[in-house]
């Protein structure tokens, strides 16, 4: 499974991204879709999941003001995020985890920059 990001940038706050992500492969092997981010000096933290039968998890944070959506047939995951607040500001990255056999295996695609001015 390859995974191609695109999307983010810079926006001022209260204004809104967003960020696809499409995957190339095994598609047909992704059980979960998503993305997480990671701000300078911190961890890599989870933003939003969908799972192949539609469950979705979201960060506390970011509940509320972003959207995850996924689209099982073409294996692309979106992240719609309204509201941006300049603590939203981090590289973003999309991952899916695939089946490989009965293992679970991570994808990680490129991180995309978003910046988020006050």
């Amino acid at each position: 499974v390859q995974l191609q990001a695109s999307g983010g940038g810079l926006a001022q706050a209260g204004g809104s991204l967003r960020l696809s992500c499409a995957a190339s492969g095994s598609i047909n092997s992704i059980n979960v879709m998503g993305w997480y981010r990671q701000a300078p000096g911190k961890q890599r933290e989870l933003a939003a999941s969908v799972t192949r039968g539609g469950i979705i998890d979201y960060a506390g944070s970011v509940k509320g003001r972003f959207t995850v959506s996924r689209d099982n047939a073409k294996g692309t995951v979106d992240l719609q995020m309204n509201s941006l607040k300049p603590e939203d500001t981090a590289t973003y990255y999309c991952k899916a985890e695939a089946y490989q056999g009965s293992r679970l295996v991570p994808y990680w695609g490129q991180g995309t920059l978003v910046t988020v001015s006050s």
